[in-house]
């Protein structure tokens, strides 16, 4: 792996618990769910521009998607 794939998975996933606590707090399910993607989904992927396509398209999920 890249050690540039490794800083940008350990980014993620920092923004991704940032998202799990205010989910959680909020009461809002969507941004919990994306929280919990953000955390998992880089580490299944060594791309790095896949990587921030995916994770800018889970970032703005919970603005436009609500339940």
């Amino acid at each position: 792996m890249n050690s540039w794939v490794i800083l940008l998975n350990v980014l993620l996933s920092a923004i991704g618990l940032g998202y799990i606590v205010y989910g959680r707090r909020q009461m809002h399910a969507m941004a919990l769910i994306c929280g919990i993607a953000l955390c998992v989904f880089p580490f299944f992927l060594h791309s790095i521009w896949l990587i921030l396509l995916i994770a800018a398209v889970i970032m703005a999920l919970p603005r436009f998607v609500q339940f």
